[in-house]
């Protein structure tokens, strides 16, 4: 009996010898490096695909609250944007930028000589890969009326 235990013990180190040993660094994964919030939102193209008030209720992309924010946006790593309607008409170009917390997104638009028309900061409320969403008032003096503006990743090429 006591050789049989023994055996067994051997056994049981040698399978366990062999698992760990066959474990390599090959069959890890690696994650993905840690991007700042202005790098996520110039990974991709986005797409606004849905609008929410708040009361959490979804609001047709043609309602007059948020129909201004609707379109195709191309947030460019060198600081500039471009942002187009549905349709892909011109909507409007210039300079962005995000706080390094992730917590704003400032975009100041652009005539074609380079004049400042006007410029918005909207409170983000998410950013990952997969999604962008930012806060719009109608009233800035009223913040219970809100809108939350929805973006999604989108292949649609940057109109020339």
């Amino acid at each position: 009996m006591r050789n049989l235990k023994t055996l067994a013990m051997v056994c049981c180190v040698a399978i366990c010898a062999l698992l760990l040993g066959s474990c390599s660094k090959d069959d890890e994964i690696t994650p993905e490096p840690q991007l700042t919030p202005s790098e996520v939102l110039a990974s991709t193209a986005w797409e606004t695909t849905n609008a929410k008030n708040n009361k959490g209720e979804s609001v047709a992309l043609t309602d007059a609250n948020v129909s201004n924010f609707v379109g195709f946006a191309y947030f460019k790593s060198d600081g500039s944007f471009t942002m187009f309607n549905l349709d892909d008409s011109p909507k409007m170009q210039g300079d962005w930028s995000v706080s390094a917390d992730g917590k704003t997104r400032t975009i100041v638009a652009k005539n074609a000589t380079g004049e400042t028309l006007f410029t918005r900061v909207v409170d983000i409320t998410v950013l990952t890969k997969k999604e962008f969403t930012y806060r719009i008032y109608p009233n800035n003096d009223n913040k219970t009326v809100y809108f939350d503006i929805i973006h999604t990743p989108t292949t649609h090429k940057e109109p020339k």
